[in-house]
């Protein structure tokens, strides 16, 4: 083909995707080879692409690409998530849309629903992954509601049950009143957040007190009690009046569910309440004063208010005094009857209401501002409710210890290592894992209650029958209930890299065995514990072993002010649009040059713009070259270039390998990009590109094709797009249908001639001092200059006077012993240059350049021997490193002493 004038990424994207797939290129089935295996951390199916998709895909698509060019069998597994929580509420809003009421359905009538809602949105992200290129085996996309993957889930629910780690039990769990159903720990999220502190005054009852008449009227009740109980503490206007007591809380509408009022034994201010009582204001009930050196002293009043219903610590408190939970509210977060009063209240604005009252009644002393940390549903953002719930739970202790220690030994690489530590305190300190959710929309709970209360468990209708009847023969299907709630979304994720492959129902098969355990996993440290750690449990408890090997952690995609990306703040780009405006290319460029393993990405849209131009400047080297004629008759005049650039390509062949081995791509396309721009465009095509409308010779010409096939593959993993395109011009000649870059072999390291890419350094600080001279000089590129050099280095620059002539236009270059007078001077690396210059030298400025290069010199070479002198860097530093230093040493020492003369001579 003949390559467009300029660079179109849509019709080339398009093309060469549709390309791919149909030659099956990302198809992968086992065989001889030696496997690489990654499985997608399946988006929610309720997604759309942001640009943490755009990172993690784009990281998951260049290690696939780069092992299937390193002739591995290269298998990425894609798929989606069921998202219970998510996925009910948007099923929940299309209902409301057509009004429907959940409540008005049967279950199975919602679910039909849901699966129509799913089969219309639930590929849509997807399909955004494949315009980033995402080279994902597609006919092995899974969802884990599949049947396969939901059989794996009730099976596993079975075996844990059987083994004794899964339970039925009442605990204080994570209440999300939005979504109506329990969420884990590790779906909280703690944000801090500006609140009002209130202090309340509770009446103590006199020992000649009675609790307050029955009969009087609700309100009566609320405030004529607690006027008459108060009276005298009013008069006082002190808190530690005896008449009353304060305390300091965040939610004054809870006040209703007190149990008790918790002092610290040893407190002297509050001896006067040890076994007494006090009153709840405006209902008036009456709760014990109890002693608990839980209550820090110097915090608030010293007067904790005790609702076990509605505090994880309150409800210890209570358990070890044997208080009641009074549970005052709702599921949906509104006031129940047990409140007495402002019952239907949604719990903030009772919290502002109950102030009001409290103000009336007299008993508010006074509010504060006050900061503090609260719990956010990962899913719905409602503000998390502690309540007590009858719940499943899995026990994780005895699961968690063999997954500590396969990262603990090393089995399990986390990348970066900073997140070990983390890893190690969450299971250290690992909870039971509260497992049931109060949906529809997921793997029903496989527990079926009898009429005694009982319940049995078993993976279907049928087995549950036979399992009640060994309890009683007169059991009959219509004794039995199933659970209404499902399994935790996240109970049938940490089964992804088993099931994808159906190891649970056949755990013998081709499959299981080729790709398992998986290669890399690449995910987000917020999920390290709730989707990674427990992937390893399950890996463990199922097959014996690893699930992956390395787990690289992305960092959070922030914009330029360091804020985190959201829709809220309206701050994150549409990442399709992006790829429309600078290409999917330019894009995966911009993403990865400002996204480090593990840290936080500062992301600027010109960080794409800069990938747009990358792949720009590659199209325009490569259509520069494309016009060379060849004149088969020439003799080659590169030959010194041509070794140059092929040296520095296994040079940095060698720094991309090693920066990949460590995970560290950004710096990997970092040495990549380089090499291109840098090496090949800005030094090897300027040596050797011939002069206007003359031909080049063949050997050079057949070089550079070369160099330039090479360069895209090693780019391929990172701009595929472009690098297809580039790769069928007929530049290189004919290609067979299935010679593609996707799958051509990456180059193999060659050998390194470190002296040459030394020397050729030099040469190119000696070409960039040559057209800085020009530069302050204002003398025209197009002037041939003279060169003269007293070498102190011993490098013949013989063989390097072509580079020099053609680079700097240099029309005579001689060797010299003595110093040229009247001539402008310079330093590269030891040796020093001469220019003859017509015009007299100002040697006021010519002391003030070398002064200014002495002043650096003296820093540099400070720096130096303070690592030198370094004692733990002498001992800890590799031999090559030290002897890097102290050539650093030699060269600054040798330049500065070079500069003394030179001051000497001006007389400065």
């Amino acid at each position: 083909m003949s390559i467009a004038k300029t660079y179109i990424p849509k019709e080339t994207e398009e093309k060469w995707y549709s390309y791919w797939l149909q030659h099956g290129f990302f198809k992968s089935v086992p065989d001889e080879r030696e496997p690489y295996t990654i499985v997608i951390p399946p988006p929610n199916v309720t997604g759309v692409l942001h640009m943490g998709h755009m990172l993690n895909n784009t990281i998951q698509d260049v290690l696939v690409r780069r092992a299937r060019m390193k002739g591995k069998n290269a298998c990425w597994v894609p798929g989606t998530d069921h998202a219970s929580i998510a996925t009910e509420a948007k099923v929940v809003a299309m209902l409301k849309e057509r009004g429907i009421s959940k409540k008005d359905l049967t279950r199975e009538e919602f679910l039909t629903y849901a699966w129509e809602w799913k089969e219309k949105y639930g590929g849509i992200i997807l399909e955004q992954l494949k315009k980033l290129g995402a080279s994902c085996d597609w006919d092995r996309t899974k969802f884990t509601m599949d049947e396969s993957l939901s059989e794996a889930v009730i099976d596993t629910f079975i075996h844990l049950y059987k083994k004794g780690l899964i339970y039925r039990g009442i605990r204080m769990i994570n209440w999300d009143p939005q979504g109506k159903t329990a969420v884990s720990d590790e779906e909280v999220i703690r944000k801090e957040v500006n609140q009002k502190l209130y202090y309340i005054r509770y009446a103590v009852k006199s020992e000649s007190q009675v609790s307050p008449e029955v009969g009087k009227s609700e309100r009566q009740k609320d405030f004529s009690d607690a006027n008459s109980l108060l009276s005298d503490s009013r008069t006082s206007g002190l808190s530690d009046s005896p008449g009353f007591l304060t305390i300091a809380t965040t939610r004054p509408e809870t006040i209703m569910a007190d149990a008790a009022i918790c002092i610290n034994p040893n407190d002297e201010r509050y001896l006067h309440l040890h076994g007494k009582k006090v009153y709840i204001p405006l209902i008036n009930r009456e709760i014990p004063v109890i002693l608990d050196d839980y209550v820090t002293m110097d915090f608030g009043t010293g007067c904790l208010k005790v609702t076990p219903a509605h505090d994880l610590n309150d409800y210890e408190l209570g358990q070890r005094h044997n208080l009641p939970v009074i549970d005052i509210l709702n599921d949906d977060g509104t006031l129940n009857e047990k409140a007495q009063i402002l019952v239907g209240e949604d719990r903030f604005a009772a919290r502002k209401k109950i102030a009001v009252l409290l103000e009336e009644a007299g008993v508010l002393e006074k509010v504060e501002e006050y900061k503090s940390q609260v719990g956010f549903s990962e899913r719905t953002n409602a503000v998390i409710e502690p309540k007590l719930s009858m719940q499943w739970f899995c026990k994780m202790g005895e699961m968690a210890k063999p997954a500590l220690d396969y990262v603990l030994n090393g089995e399990i690489k986390l990348i970066p290592e900073k997140f070990v530590n983390t890893y190690r305190h969450w299971m250290e300190n690992v909870r039971d894992w509260n497992i049931s959710r109060q949906l529809w929309w997921g793997q029903q709970i496989p527990a079926w209650y009898l009429p005694t209360g009982e319940f049995v468990i078993a993976k279907n209708a049928e087995e549950a029958l036979k399992e009640a009847q060994l309890k009683n023969p007169e059991y009959t299907a219509a004794n039995l209930t199933q659970d209404e709630d499902v399994v935790d979304t996240w109970f049938s994720s940490w089964l992804w890299p088993i099931s994808v492959f159906d190891g649970f129902k056949d755990p013998d098969n081709a499959d299981i065995n080729y790709y398992y355990p998986t290669n890399d996993l690449v995910t987000a440290p917020e999920i390290l514990f709730f989707w990674v750690a427990r992937m390893i449990m399950a890996g463990h408890e199922f097959r014996g072993e690893v699930p992956f090997r390395n787990v690289y952690l992305t960092g959070i995609v922030r914009d330029k002010q360091g804020r985190k990306m959201s829709k809220q703040l309206g701050n994150s780009p549409d990442p399709l649009d992006l790829i429309a405006q600078y290409g999917a290319d330019g894009v995966r460029v911009g993403m990865l040059l400002c996204s480090p393993a593990g840290n936080d990405l500062m992301f600027d849209e010109s960080y794409c713009k800069q990938g747009s131009g990358f792949a720009n400047k590659i199209w325009n080297a490569f259509k520069l070259v494309k016009g060379w004629e060849v004149d088969e008759s020439l003799s080659n005049p590169n030959g010194v270039a041509i070794e140059w650039f092929a040296n520095r390509f296994n040079q940095a062949l060698t720094e991309i390998e090693a920066n990949f081995a460590q995970y560290r791509l950004s710096e990997a396309l970092m040495d990549t990009y380089k090499l291109v721009w840098d090496d090949f465009c800005a030094w090897y095509l300027e040596m050797i590109k011939p002069a206007y409308q003359h031909p080049i010779d063949k050997a050079t010409y057949a070089a550079t094709i070369q160099f330039f096939e090479n360069i895209l593959k090693v780019l391929h993993p990172f701009m595929p797009f472009l690098t297809e395109e580039l790769w069928h011009d007929e530049l290189f000649g004919e290609r067979s249908e299935t010679d593609c870059c996707i799958v051509a072999q990456l180059p193999a390291i060659g050998e390194i001639n470190s002296r040459l890419l030394n020397e050729t350094e030099l040469v190119k600080d000696l070409v960039t001092n040559i057209r800085n001279t020009r530069k302050t000089k204002q003398i025209s590129d197009k002037e041939p200059l003279e060169l003269f050099v007293k070498s102190n280095s011993g490098i013949n620059y013989g063989q390097y006077e072509a580079i020099i002539a053609r680079l700097g236009n240099i029309s005579k270059f001689e060797s010299v012993a003595d110093k040229v007078e009247g001539a402008i001077n310079f330093l590269a690396s030891t040796d020093e240059f001469y220019i003859p210059f017509s015009e007299e030298i100002d040697p006021v400025a010519e002391c003030a350049k070398l002064k200014k290069e002495q002043e650096y010199l003296l820093g540099f070479l400070k720096s130096v021997n303070a690592k030198l002198g370094n004692e733990r860097f002498m001992a800890n530093a590799k031999p090559e490193i030290i002897e890097v230093e102290q050539k650093k040493k030699a060269d600054a020492e040798a330049k500065l002493t070079i500069i003394e003369e030179n001051l000497a001579a001006l007389a400065c």
